[in-house]
């Protein structure tokens, strides 16, 4: 289980990563661009994956990983907090990050945490 507490705590410590708050929902962007959205009454994450990702998880965890618009190459994807692995959504928010973060954002967050 994935506390919000943690979520947000996880998406806080990378750089470039601000909450935003979209409509009702609390949001994480990295330079503008949303990599998760939250929906805290349901303990449900909409995680940014590629759409290779997306589909591997779903196969794998389909009650955990949920397309939102299945059949779409977009890769945004339902994620059940109380049930996902912190370590693989930690894993799967790194990568999130780091397609959008600057170069040199990555280059220093790579180097302190080796």
């Amino acid at each position: 289980m994935l506390t919000l507490r943690e979520l947000r705590r996880l998406a806080l410590s990378l750089p470039e990563t601000e909450e935003r708050v979209e409509g009702s929902r609390p949001s994480f962007q990295v330079r503008g661009t949303p990599i998760v959205l939250l929906v805290p009454r349901r303990l449900r994450a909409g995680l940014k994956l590629t759409p290779e990702e997306q589909e591997a998880l779903r196969r794998a965890q389909p009650a955990v990983f949920k397309p939102d618009r299945p059949g779409r190459d977009e890769g945004w994807t339902w994620v059940e907090l109380r049930w996902v692995d912190p370590w693989i959504f930690e894993e799967l928010l790194i990568g999130a990050w780091r397609r959008h973060a600057s170069r040199t954002a990555i280059t220093r967050w790579s180097a302190e945490h080796r």
